[in-house]
């Protein structure tokens, strides 16, 4: 036993026999296992809770594994893994770019093909970490005030307490308090740990757009 019931695989392959051969080889060492004979019907039963490994023939009819791919480049929760009988060069790099697992040639082996989806998993299982991450991060930047996202922006943009104080008008005992409660709302411990979440999630109310930093009053 590899994978676990809560381990979803979704295998999608227009050939019968093969998508059952894959399947069966997932389902006997332990993952919950979805076939599906073209990307529309894979489509059509999106959307997905929480991670998981999609299997998926380059040629498919109708949409190709490709087009499937580039439909799913922000859900990235889902690891995705070609399998194909004639993989050019120029898909296996676009694809891989493209975050793709890989890139397996057919016939397929059982353990090669466990081995891939495994690595799927991990990958889609640590989108989903990041993703909980930035929403919980983002819902703590709710709760600051307009003042405070002001504080916020500029600790971000490394500003020291004395430079806040001089561009918000404000004293630096001022600057400092409202440091203060930014640091306490937002559960961090420091400034670089401050910078390091806004920067994981950008686009973030409190990272400003490149060529538009706060500037200090002359």
């Amino acid at each position: 036993m590899t994978g676990k019931p809560t381990d979803i695989v979704f295998i999608v392959e227009r050939d019968d026999d093969l998508r059952a051969r894959l399947s069966g080889y997932l389902s006997d060492s332990g993952f919950t296992v979805r076939g599906f004979s073209s990307a529309e019907s894979f489509l059509a039963s999106l959307p997905i809770s929480g991670p998981a490994c999609v299997v998926v023939d380059q040629h498919l009819s109708g949409l190709s594994g490709p087009d499937l791919q580039r439909q799913l480049l922000d859900n990235p929760v889902l690891a995705m893994v070609f399998i194909t009988d004639s993989g050019d060069v120029s898909t296996v790099v676009q694809a891989m770019r493209d975050g793709a697992v890989d890139f397996l040639m057919k016939p397929i082996e059982a353990d090669q093909l466990i081995a891939a989806v495994t690595r799927g998993l991990q990958k889609g299982k640590w989108a989903e970490t990041k993703r909980q991450m930035r929403d919980t991060f983002l819902s703590r930047v709710e709760m600051l005030t307009a003042r405070e996202r002001q504080v916020a922006m500029r600790l971000v943009a490394g500003r020291s307490n004395k430079e806040i104080a001089s561009e918000l008008g404000t004293t630096e005992k001022t600057a400092k308090v409202h440091r203060g409660h930014v640091m306490a709302k937002l559960q961090v411990g420091s400034v670089a740990e401050l910078i390091r979440l806004a920067e994981e999630t950008r686009p973030s109310p409190i990272v400003p757009p490149a060529g538009n930093e706060p500037r200090i009053r002359s």
